[in-house]
């Protein structure tokens, strides 16, 4: 079969990969002792984006992350720089050496409805959560506002099951992203975002099935209703019954808003959540962006996100106390030439190292690009 101009683009963007990789050796107090920046994926007339609207997953060096392939429209500077009117066409790229080289794949098996994908159907077969190739991935609809649809894989994303109808559980809308966690073979937590009372986004909830995804309860509200917005949940089991989640927050009129990061905690698997800490103070304006959490195999935890004020970049925080308290911010890389970048995914390596997953501005006036950048988070406390 002829290759399409997508599928050569994406074929280009895995060589590119092999070639663009540098290192930047830590100099600072508080940087990562590592950090290698790699080309995911760059493809003319496409705006990369937003891998923290889709999923990640790994498999011992293996991992796979969504993506969007938006088109690329010049617009205003304070818009995203993509074509409201044309489809966020879903992509995902796969590393089998840790992070270091990537290619694209676009599997039809997970295309939404309205471009060209399967009806939403109800769920009757239960999931099993725990085969090794097992990812399942939730997301909003663009077209149906307010619906999410749900897409599971058992051979670590090659082909996708699905889409199924995941409940609204009594909101106006539920916009999800994927964020959940195993608990046993049927059994999950999913973390949401729902709208608030008045219809706008947002606020964060904790569901789970224990039926495999036949059916869902609502299980809290992760912190009140805010005036803005407390939006993406991201979350690490700590323990047989602690959880800790964070949340992207912005509060104040456009013209004063201020936005940050905030962690909540939870004692009883899901079922209550109190205000812990503020992990990152201010996220850099431009409402934000969103966290990603990981639950180091030392015991330490780290955050990364974009930070959309200037110096535009990637940064990261760590805690040793179950974050509880964090330290200062890492700069993982700015040179960003715009605002709109960010939405990490971050994963931890066999061999320690993370690797952060986000879509770029080179400049703001082509198309954004999907980059990673893979650092050391250094030794925990105690170790050498």
């Amino acid at each position: 079969m002829a290759e399409t101009r997508s599928t050569i683009a994406a074929r280009i963007s895995g060589l590119l990969a092999l070639t663009s990789c540098w290192m930047i050796p830590a100099c600072a107090a508080g940087a990562p002792r590592v950090a290698e920046h790699v080309l995911v994926y760059r493809e003319a007339g496409r705006f990369g984006g937003w891998p923290a609207n889709h999923g990640a997953w790994s498999w011992g060096d293996e991992i796979l992350v969504g993506f969007s392939a938006a088109w690329f429209k010049r617009r205003p500077d304070d818009r995203h720089q993509h074509d409201p009117d044309r489809p966020e066409e879903p992509r995902l790229a796969r590393s089998l050496d840790g992070g270091r080289t990537w290619r694209i794949e676009a599997p039809r098996s997970l295309l939404p409805p309205d471009q060209g994908g399967s009806q939403p159907m109800d769920l009757t077969e239960p999931m099993d959560f725990t085969p090794p190739g097992f990812a399942m991935t939730i997301r909003f609809s663009n077209i149906h506002r307010g619906a999410s649809i749900l897409f599971f894989t058992l051979d670590r994303g090659k082909t996708w099951k699905g889409p199924w109808r995941f409940p609204l559980f009594g909101q106006l809308g539920i916009a999800a992203r994927t964020d959940y966690i195993v608990n046993d073979k049927h059994d999950a937590l999913v973390f949401l975002t729902a709208s608030k009372s008045n219809g706008r986004e947002g606020r964060p909830l904790c569901v789970r099935t224990k039926d495999g995804g036949k059916s869902w309860q609502f299980l809290s509200w992760i912190g009140p209703e805010p005036e803005g917005f407390a939006i993406m949940p991201s979350t690490v089991r700590l323990s047989a019954t602690t959880l800790l989640t964070t949340v992207r927050r912005k509060e104040g009129p456009t013209a004063e808003a201020r936005d940050w990061i905030d962690a909540h905690r939870s004692e009883d698997n899901g079922a209550s959540w109190t205000y812990l800490s503020r992990p990152a103070p201010f996220t850099g304006g431009f409402s934000g962006n969103p966290p990603s959490l990981v639950l180091l195999r030392d015991g330490r935890l780290a955050l990364t996100y974009g930070f959309r004020g200037q110096p535009y970049g990637i940064r990261a925080r760590l805690s040793g106390d179950n974050g509880k308290s964090w330290g200062g911010e890492i700069v993982l890389r700015d040179g960003g030439a715009a605002w709109d970048l960010g939405y990490t995914r971050s994963l931890q390596r066999p061999d320690g190292k993370i690797v952060t997953v986000y879509y770029f501005a080179d400049s703001k006036d082509t198309e954004r690009v999907i980059r990673a950048t893979i650092w050391d988070p250094g030794p925990g406390q105690g170790e050498r």
